[in-house]
């Protein structure tokens, strides 16, 4: 059964708010802003994706007595792809603060014909097996990034469920991303249409990594 798309803007809501000031040329100049802006997007995308968890029961003591309520009944593991992909995968620790952790270490290796292809360097995770992962990164783009991450990540044990969480996806990387996990759900702030030749989603909003934490030499 093929996995949910959801797209955040197709809602109106103040998220509105956090996109725009993330694609706005001149609020990028501030890197605190942009960064707090992608973990505000992480924080909306982890309520909306809460939603679809399986649930259990429990009984909380209080001052005055017990309350009984739902509390997510599996284990959760957050992973993203450094860098650009931390101010996200905060905003998802903000709301899943009892999940474990994965880091992935990947980069576009530009060739001199400007093509280039996925580097790999680690994976830190714990085991995945029958866990639900989630996957942050902030642009998916060509989506090659997330297929090889998830690739490797497997090699740890299979989720129960994929959920890859992102800012701004373009068409054609859902696509890939789909052609190799038709199960994975996709939690996108907006889909744009355009890829260009370089493979920068257009209108998007530049590069995530650099408008955070500054320049790569």
């Amino acid at each position: 059964m093929p996995g949910l798309l959801f797209n955040l803007t197709e809602k109106h809501s103040v998220a509105n708010c956090f996109i725009a000031e993330l694609r706005n040329i001149n609020v990028q100049k501030d890197r605190m802003r942009f960064r707090r802006n992608l973990e505000r997007i992480g924080e909306v995308l982890a309520y909306e994706l809460s939603r679809t968890l399986r649930y259990k029961e429990a009984e909380i003591e209080t001052p005055l007595g017990a309350a009984v309520t739902a509390l997510p009944s599996q284990r959760i593991v957050l992973g993203t792809i450094l860098r650009a992909g931390l101010p996200l995968h905060q905003g998802l620790l903000n709301y899943f603060d009892h999940a474990d952790n994965a880091f992935v270490s990947a980069y576009r290796r530009q060739h001199k014909d400007g093509s280039f292809t996925i580097q790999l360097d680690y994976i830190s995770t714990p085991d995945l097996g029958n866990s639900v992962l989630i996957l942050a990164d902030p642009m998916l783009a060509t989506g090659a990034s997330v297929n090889l991450a998830l690739k490797e990540m497997m090699r740890f044990g299979v989720p129960a469920t994929v959920h890859i969480v992102t800012v701004i996806a373009s068409v054609a990387g859902i696509e890939a991303v789909r052609s190799q996990h038709p199960e994975a759900h996709i939690w996108a702030g907006a889909i744009d249409e355009e890829l260009t030749a370089k493979a920068y989603i257009v209108p998007g909003l530049g590069d995530a990594g650099d408008l955070a934490y500054g320049e790569k030499r």
